[in-house]
């Protein structure tokens, strides 16, 4: 047994060089014994939510571990003992810079105030994706229920999520109609039009000014992240995909859409949890919209964008039906942390090996405040996170909250009240406990000790 508890991960690990090794598409089996703890997966799971929230009515007002939830968070009472509130985080570099929350939540980089164009830094999770993907046939995972991605490669340049349902179920465990010869001809062919276009981009650049070379570089990137991907897809080739019950296939191949937003973004996370659980990847991150334009979620009765109720302008129906998306959000964050908790491996819940990020960029959306970030860390307690409190980075310094002076409270959204209470802090905090080496990120200057055990 022990000679199985060791041995899985090194074939887990050479099984894409080598076309053997059908272990990788398995779930972790009680047969297999308990793993060391070395050798147990690090999930990361990050989830974004445009526009902020309803700062009035979410604010949780008391740090500790009697804090009492608020409504638009009473759906995670059920997973206290696994979840952390944290208030008052921020990004240092994006601070009265709205325009591009959503690009930087995972990078912190320093952005234009006027919403141009710029080159990000590397997003948090494909660090994570270098160290936890060596064994998975994906290192990372890339979707969005609306909006675009929030992962960022090395160079700064965005990587594409897939927003089609049946496209994400085909990638993940779909059977390939065409052989393996034919696949791999045409991943051949691929890698050699790759080949030429770098082979034709470098000769041109000799001619170029320092605008167009840097253009011309942020191509050539693209183009070596889909030569990344097309040589990985050729490794696995020899190794099954996953194999789904047909009951499941049919539920999680459905077409829906924004008009069944509960069952659509439920969707979306079922899949997540079954990308996990056959540990096809470890690192996922999900946009759930975007700032500029996320849909009206019509069966709670409320057809207004998202964005155009965060400009609520404190009209009092306004703010409600803001709580109530907030609120429904929530919600479906709670389903995702069922199914993860429902789904056992190595004699424990799934939840234990995933450490969840659910949150925004921005706090206030009416003056587009990006201080008192809403920020949820779930799960993970098998990667040292202990949870069961609300974590407050204002408190010590305000005393108390007066939500029902709503201009005070705006204040804290929109400048830090801690300049030390950083979002690059967690990412670090978060790095680490997926295996990182390093203590730095971006502008972090230490892990949260708040949140370790």
């Amino acid at each position: 047994m022990s000679h199985l508890n060791l041995r899985r991960w090194e074939i887990s690990r050479r099984a894409a060089l080598r076309g053997i090794g059908a272990t990788i598409a398995l779930p972790l089996l009680n047969a297999m014994g308990e793993l060391p703890a070395a050798a147990r997966p690090r999930r990361s799971v990050f989830l974004y939510i445009p526009n902020g929230v309803n700062t009035l009515t979410w604010q949780i007002q008391k740090a500790g571990a009697d804090y009492e939830f608020t409504t638009p968070l009473k759906s995670l009472e059920k997973h206290r003992a696994d979840i952390t509130p944290i208030s008052g985080l921020h990004h240092p570099m994006v601070i009265g810079k709205h325009h591009n929350c959503e690009k930087v939540w995972l990078t912190g980089a320093n952005v234009p105030g006027d919403g141009g164009a710029f080159r990000n830094s590397v997003s948090a999770d494909q660090l994570m994706a270098d160290v936890q993907g060596a064994s998975t046939r994906f290192a990372s995972f890339e979707m969005a229920i609306e909006g675009t991605s929030l992962s960022w490669s090395k160079d700064g340049i965005q990587i594409p999520a897939e927003r089609n349902t049946q496209q994400i179920f085909n990638q993940l465990f779909g059977v390939e109609k065409e052989s393996k010869e034919t696949i791999r001809r045409r991943l051949s062919r691929r890698s050699s039009i790759l080949d030429l276009v770098a082979d034709d981009a470098r000769r041109v650049n000799r001619g170029l000014g320092t605008e167009d070379r840097s253009k011309l570089d942020e191509y050539l990137t693209a183009v070596r992240q889909v030569e990344e991907r097309t040589k990985r897809a050729d490794e696995w080739l020899n190794i099954a995909k996953p194999s789904v019950p047909a009951d499941d296939v049919a539920r999680l191949t459905r077409k829906l859409s924004m008009a069944e937003a509960g069952e659509y973004y439920r969707l979306f996370y079922d899949l997540m949890a079954l990308a996990l659980r056959t540990d096809s990847t470890r690192v996922i991150t999900c946009g759930i919209g975007s700032e500029g334009n996320t849909s009206g979620i019509p069966e709670i009765g409320i057809l207004q964008t998202r964005h155009g109720l965060s400009h609520h302008n404190g009209d009092p129906e306004q703010l409600r039906r803001l709580t109530a998306t907030d609120t429904f959000l929530v919600e479906q964050l709670s389903y995702f942390l069922d199914q993860l908790k429902a789904l056992p491996e190595d004699g424990r819940p799934l939840l234990d090996t995933t450490q969840v990020l659910w949150g925004s960029g921005m706090a206030y959306g009416h003056s587009h405040g990006n201080a008192n970030l809403p920020t949820i860390l779930c799960g993970g307690k098998a990667l040292g996170y202990r949870h069961g409190t609300h974590v407050d980075f204002n408190l010590p310094k305000i005393a108390k909250y007066d939500v029902a002076d709503a201009n005070a409270h705006y204040k804290i959204c929109s400048r830090p009240v801690d300049d030390n209470a950083r979002l690059s802090n967690l990412l670090l905090t978060m790095l680490q406990r997926a295996g990182v080496k390093g203590d730095k990120f971006q502008d972090s200057t230490a892990p949260l000790s708040q949140i370790v055990a």
